[in-house]
Parts: structure tokens; sequence; C-alpha cells
């Protein structure tokens, strides 16, 4: 591996930088709290991005980027840290962002997360807890803080598929599998197709892509297993909504009923930039299955979702603003934060000068 771009990763883990872009005929660019800004001023030449994705990938890396024009994979870099990569084309030559694994797996605490109900998803016997939001919110990270959890807490088997593995999980109190996709199994549909004969008590989906793995997914938690997973959507209603809509229309109202009985509770997160710039907070909105929810679900009123994750505080529920609100008051976060990442931004602003909304 180049000198220089060892030397750039260092510093990624010195300057707590989250990601870094390198593309010909461009200078590096890095992610600092969420913000994209240059590394330095030199352009990066073809030949220079070619030699850095060169010495990244193994031989069968190669072969399928060759092949395929794009690669996801985890790199370790002995004595530093490991790195997510993305290797793509453009305009004829290699692009690659790197974002950086923290080695050690923070606890809820620690990342400012809602300990008491992860806990209580951790800790369900069945059924199916999801984790959404957009590329770059954390999802994966609380995925893994959920994983450490249940392995430092709780006997069980945990078979993990991923793509690619980011924390390597050792043996606690739990028995850890993890899979890989393209080294342990040849895609998610393979793995799971097979993954309830490997006697799991926890399956724990990298990704719900597809149709596919939402059935696999469905199928393990109605059969008595606690599926955890992470899906690419924005809020919980807009999550059940992506689930229901994987299926064929005739299945709508079957599938409903499945997943109203299986769910146990999403969790949605973005990132904000806190008070003091010095770092992201996550904030979260949850929807705990509640018989009011399941429903809701159940006769597709999706539309009645936000107002009763809003009401169900009780069950530990809270909508985007709620958290907003609190981390505002708590300091945590500027009101010029809060409005900017606010989906109601009259609503909050009547919260923040006081005055609670009456309907």
């Amino acid at each position: 591996m180049p000198y220089d771009v060892k030397k750039l990763l260092e510093i990624m883990l010195k300057k707590n930088i989250s990601d870094i872009h390198l593309k010909a005929n461009s200078a590096p660019l890095i992610r600092l709290n969420g913000e994209l800004m240059e590394a330095s001023s030199e352009k990066l030449s073809p030949d220079a991005i070619r030699s850095v994705a060169d010495a990244l990938l193994d031989k069968e890396q190669k072969k399928s980027f060759e092949s395929e024009y794009d690669i996801d994979f985890a790199y370790s870099v002995e004595g530093l840290a490991r790195f997510r990569v993305n290797i793509s084309m453009e305009r004829g030559n290699p692009t690659l962002v790197l974002r950086v694994i923290p080695t050690k797996v923070k606890s809820f605490e620690d990342l400012n997360l809602p300990a008491s109900v992860l806990t209580k998803l951790c800790s369900e016997s069945r059924g199916l807890v999801l984790i959404t939001g957009i590329t770059g919110a954390g999802k994966t990270t609380t995925m893994n803080a959920m994983i450490d959890y249940v392995n430092s807490n709780i006997k069980c088997k945990i078979v993990t598929v991923e793509d690619p593995i980011e924390h390597y999980h050792f043996d606690k109190k739990s028995s850890i599998s993890q899979r890989e996709i393209g080294r342990d199994a040849k895609s998610f549909e393979m793995a799971l197709k097979y993954v309830l004969r490997q006697d799991p008590d926890i399956i724990v989906i990298g990704e719900l892509r597809d149709y596919e793995s939402m059935r696999a997914a469905m199928t393990a938690a109605e059969t008595g297993h606690l599926v955890m997973a992470t899906i690419h959507t924005v809020n919980a209603a807009q999550t059940v909504e992506r689930i229901i809509s994987l299926y064929p229309p005739h299945l709508e109202a079957i599938v409903r009923s499945q997943f109203a009985n299986v769910i146990k509770g999403i969790v949605a997160q973005r990132l904000v930039l806190s008070k003091n710039n010095s770092m992201l907070y996550p904030i979260t909105e949850i929807m705990i299955g509640t018989s009011l929810i399941r429903n809701i679900i159940t006769e597709g009123k999706y539309s009645e979702i936000n107002k009763a994750v809003e009401q169900g505080s009780f069950y530990g529920m809270k909508t985007f603003d709620q958290n907003l609100y609190e981390l505002c008051m708590e300091g945590k976060i500027s009101t010029e934060t809060a409005l900017e990442n606010a989906t109601n931004i009259d609503d909050i602003t009547l919260r923040l000068k006081g005055i609670e909304r009456t309907s």
C-alpha cells in the first residue's frame, strides 16, 4: 500500500475523520463531522488511483471488480484499523471511498443511543427488529452495538450474514458465526436459505435489500427466531410501507398481518452536528410493536403511525422531532440544528418556545 495513502489513513484516525474519497484528477476528500472537504490541494493521477486500488484488492476481489466494475469489502491495516472500502468505475478510472470502522464496539451509552429501549429489543426471544436510515446514518454501528450487548449478556447462538463483515465479534456469553457474502456464501439469498438449519437463536442480516431477503427474515421471525436487520429507509412509516411494497399486490393484506405479528421495533436514525461542532449525535425515531401499532399496520393505515409513535412514550417510542427537542433542551445541539433537521418545523418551534401542540 503506498506510503502516502497509509499516512492519510493514520491522519483519519487521529483527526476523527470518518471517510476518504479518492478520484482520478481530483484532490482527496475527507468527511469530518458530516462535512466533506479537501484533504490537500494535490490532485491524484489515474495511475495513482489504480495503484491504490491494486494494493487494496486481493486476487479474487480483482477478478470480481474486473467483471462487475463495483465492489464492497473490508480492509485491515495491521496495527492501525479496519476500513470499509467501495471501489467503482467513473469515467474509465477507479474511484475509491474508504470508511473507518472503529476497532472497538461502543456501548449504547457511549454512542448516545436510547439504551433502555435497545436493551429491551435485544432481549426479545423472537420477532423482527429493524434499524433504518440513509447511508452514513450509523445503522451498522448501532447494529454491532446490539450484537455486542447480546453477546455480553445472553447465552445464545447468533448467525450474521453481512456484506462485508465490518466488526469481528468473538464469543463471550454467546456463540457467534459471521458469514460474509462472496467469501462464506455466494449471495444473501443462498445464505438465508440455509440459515435456519444452523440452529440460530438470533439472525442478523446486514441489509434487507429485496423481496427474497425480506421473505427470509419474516419466515425466520415467524418460526421463533429474533431477526435483526438494517434497511435503507428514512423513518418508521416509510419502513413499513417499503416492506409491504416488496410483495406482490395480491398478497398485501396477508403480508400486513404477518408483518404486524412479527415486528418488535423499528429504530430509525439520523446524525446531527453537536452544539460545539466537535461530534455527531444520533437522533432516533423509535416505533415499538404495540397492539395499536399492529392494528394500524394490519389495516394499512400507515399515515397514523407517526401520531401513534408521538403518543407512545410510555412504551419508549419517540419521533425524530421529540428527540431533537430533547437534545436541544439538554444543550447538546443548537436550536438552528434542531430546526434544520425537524420533520415539522412549526411544531418543534412551538415546543422550543414552551408551547405544546394541542392537536
